[in-house]
């Protein structure tokens, strides 16, 4: 049996933890899901899930990884063997996201050099040479590459030795990229009708579509239900404050996606841009910003992109983790064996899925292709069903006085909350992530692939204790 690892500091663990948090969805997704559900009021919605459902769930998962010292499907497994299936699902979750997430960091990447090397010459062409790269059968495939290459070499070096030290250079790093953009954009001539937008709620614009997408955003933008914060719970020392640990983590990535949404909406009201852009906006709309800035403009182009790497980066870390984790503790392999085994298999599905967007475009699964047949899955069924089962579990499976005592580290440091945090963890969340579970499940078109996602988690159940 290999001696388990462990952070090397608090401030590693924290740091690498929120760039688990901090992602696509901070930079990419909630700017343009801001835009769509009228800004200001959406993000004050957004908040107040973030910090009473959000954080509450991340304190869970920190707590079952930190007193079972073992990753997601060990976790479970332990306590009761009856829900291994839900450790799995975490690692399968991990698994299909990193089918498709490597691409969009390959993008990111592309874009640095593209910034300084014509990208923004005409503005009006943005758009064309997006879909032009995407669907390139060759260029986005080696992008792909280098940034999967990138996350073989961190989580190869271990835990503190690798995804450590990457966090306490990416994460301040990704900080400082936007505040530089943020500190340019608002002063920009007509920002102000940005900032209006961020930041003076109309609530005669909130709809049930609204409370349901900030709540969705809240959940998927701390990176729960995937077993990333379980597993890094599990490194963590008997000495550290989780719920301490887990407000850091949770402001620091709510601060990261309010930044995002600082550094574009502001420049995008001075050029009177759309803000309900959708997900082009990061890579159609922002380029089409900065071409409007002149020489400043490609500077500023070239930092956004690689905040939108580093971003990326840290997520992908943690999620190629949760599946190394689950072959080390439950199938003895050794790391670097496993973080090879698992990128040479990403790397097919990431191949996999940038050609769907090109030349295997004609060539659907359950009337989808490859790259969206891994986000609408993970996206829309099996990341807020993980999130249910986390909530049932430590509600209602685990021992409240076994969860108390890992709180306040034995009973040597205070948690004046806990009795609502358990009652929130036990009877609000699952329902509410119930409602985000449905409405996801609803909202896909495929009939097929709704099956087929719902059929996986029931043959997860069944096949659990082979699989752990």
């Amino acid at each position: 049996m290999q001696a388990r690892e462990n952070w090397g500091s608090r401030m590693g663990f924290i740091m690498a933890a929120a760039g688990s948090a901090v992602g696509l969805g901070n930079i990419w997704r909630f700017p343009y899901m801001a835009g769509e559900n009228g800004g200001s009021a959406f993000i004050l919605i957004y908040l107040a899930f973030v910090f009473v459902i959000g954080l509450s769930v991340m304190t869970a998962e920190f707590a079952v990884g930190r007193k079972t010292s073992l990753a997601a499907v060990g976790a479970f497994k332990s306590v009761n063997p009856s829900w291994t299936f839900a450790g799995v699902l975490g690692v399968v979750s991990a698994f299909f996201i990193m089918g498709f997430y490597p691409v969009v960091g390959g993008w990111a990447l592309a874009y640095v050099l593209k910034s300084v090397t014509g990208l923004l010459a005409d503005a009006g062409a943005i758009g064309d040479s997006f879909g032009a790269f995407i669907t390139s059968p060759a260029e986005p495939l080696i992008w792909m590459i280098i940034f999967l290459l990138m996350n073989i070499v961190i989580v190869a070096k271990g835990i503190s030795g690798g995804i450590e030290k990457a966090g306490k250079v990416l994460m301040p790093t990704l900080f400082a990229l936007l505040i530089l953009i943020a500190v340019r954009s608002i002063t920009l001539p007509g920002a102000g009708a940005g900032l209006a937008f961020l930041f003076t709620p109309d609530f005669s614009q909130v709809t049930g579509q609204t409370v349901l997408a900030a709540l969705g955003q809240a959940f998927f933008s701390l990176s729960l239900g995937m077993g990333c914060m379980i597993t890094y719970g599990s490194y963590l020392s008997k000495d550290e404050k989780l719920p301490n640990n887990a407000l850091i983590v949770t402001t620091l990535d709510t601060g990261v996606a309010l930044l995002a949404g600082i550094a574009i909406f502001p420049a995008l009201f001075a050029f009177g841009m759309e803000p309900a852009a959708g997900p082009g906006l990061v890579f159609v709309v922002v380029p089409t910003i900065f071409a409007q800035m002149g020489g400043f403009g490609t500077i500023l182009s070239v930092l956004f992109f690689v905040a939108l790497t580093v971003a990326a980066l840290t997520s992908s870390v943690s999620l190629m983790e949760v599946v190394v984790s689950y072959l080390i503790d439950q199938r003895q392999m050794e790391r670097k064996k496993a973080v090879y085994t698992t990128g040479a298999i990403m790397t097919v599905t990431g191949i996999l899925s940038s050609l769907s967007l090109g030349i295997m475009s004609g060539v659907t699964f359950l009337g989808v292709g490859v790259f969206d047949f891994f986000d609408i899955l993970t996206d829309k069924i099996f990341l807020a069903i993980g999130g249910m089962l986390i909530a049932i579990f430590v509600g209602w499976v685990m021992n409240k006085e076994d969860l108390q005592d890992e709180l306040t580290n034995g009973g040597t440091i205070e948690f004046g909350l806990f009795n609502v945090w358990y009652n929130l963890v036990k009877y609000v969340i699952p329902v509410a992530v119930a409602f985000v579970a449905v409405a996801g499940i609803i909202s896909i078109a495929q009939t097929g692939l709704m099956i087929f996602g719902l059929a996986v988690i029931v043959l997860l159940a069944v096949f659990s204790k082979k699989l752990g």
